[in-house]
Parts: C-alpha cells; structure tokens; sequence
C-alpha cells in the first residue's frame, strides 16, 4: 500500500472554487483518481498546530489516505506536486502556510534515496499529525528502514502536539468549521 499525507491550513481555490481545507482534501483525492491514484481507505482529521510558531498562522488540517496507483514513486511525487499547484499552492518560504502539502510517507515499503525524493518520508516518525492518522488506516504498518512497529513510534510522541476532529459520517459534516 502506498501511503500520502495530507495537509492544509488555508483556503484552496481549485477550479475557480474557494474551499475549506477537508474540502480540499475531498477534491483532492477525486482529482488524484482522475491521474491514476486511487483511494483505497482514508483517516479521519486531525489538527495540529503550526510550526514552528503556532500563533502565526492558523492550525493544520491533516489526514492521510492509503492509495494504489501504477505510477511509480517519482511520478507519483510529480503527480502530487502538481496536484498542489491545481490547488492553488505557489512556493513560498519554508513552513509557510499553505493551501495542500502532500508527501508520500511510504511506497510500498520501498526504500529510496535521491535528492528529489526520500522514502520512506524521513520525519514522519517523529509527526504526530502523520502517524496517528496513519495508525488508524494501517495499525499494523512498520517502519521499513527500523522495522518499528507503529505503536513504538507512537509512544515516542507527545500527544499534545495533534487533536483528532471527532465527527459523526463522513467528512462532508464537519466542513463548515475545518
């Protein structure tokens, strides 16, 4: 299983449309599907603060999806950045705020190290934004480079850094205030 997170702490405009950040995420997978990279199961949303300074711009929106897709793992990472600029993503200075980020933490297990793309994503043990919501759609994932449970990587976190955003159905519900 391939495994891409999601991220946003801004309004996107896609397709002359202004959307909230779960929107966005919901428009985002309906357009990675039109390129070749189909949902296969979704985490709820969380929240996390920004970093590194959480009073200077809004909290993050974040959410990981398990996908399949024949492309492989540089296209698939070209396919990603380019769905982030159809969302209105321009570059900007690091850790700016920002209306999609996508990154692929893990590619089938595979091990990669180019200096366009680093797998699996080499900070997402340490995101608490990024492995509780992949625990709840892979509890049983593992570290390809350590071999790590998810749980032990867990347990490393402080949990104070990520919220989950309880909600009744689907997505659709909670949008008017994400």
């Amino acid at each position: 299983m391939i495994y891409i997170a999601l991220g946003a702490n801004m309004d996107a405009s896609y397709n002359h449309e202004i959307t909230k950040p779960a929107h966005t995420f919901l428009r985002c997978v309906s357009h990675l599907s039109k390129m070749g990279v189909h949902l296969k199961t979704m985490s709820g949303l969380w929240q996390s603060p920004a970093w590194p300074d959480p009073f200077a711009q809004p909290a993050y929106i974040n959410a990981v999806i398990g996908v399949e897709t024949q492309l492989l793992p540089q296209e698939l990472l070209h396919t990603l950045k380019s769905t982030e600029c159809d969302f209105g993503r321009t570059p900007r200075e690091r850790n700016a705020a920002r209306p999609l980020d996508l990154d692929i933490l893990d590619y089938n297990r595979e091990k990669i190290s180019t200096e366009a793309l680093t797998l699996p994503h080499p900070r997402m043990c340490n995101r608490s934004f990024v492995l509780f919501p992949l625990e709840q759609i892979a509890p049983h994932w593992r570290d390809p480079i350590k071999n790590r449970t998810i749980t032990d990587w867990i347990a490393r976190l402080n949990f104070e850094d990520v919220e989950h955003l309880h909600y009744k159905g689907k997505w659709p519900t909670v949008l008017e205030t994400i």
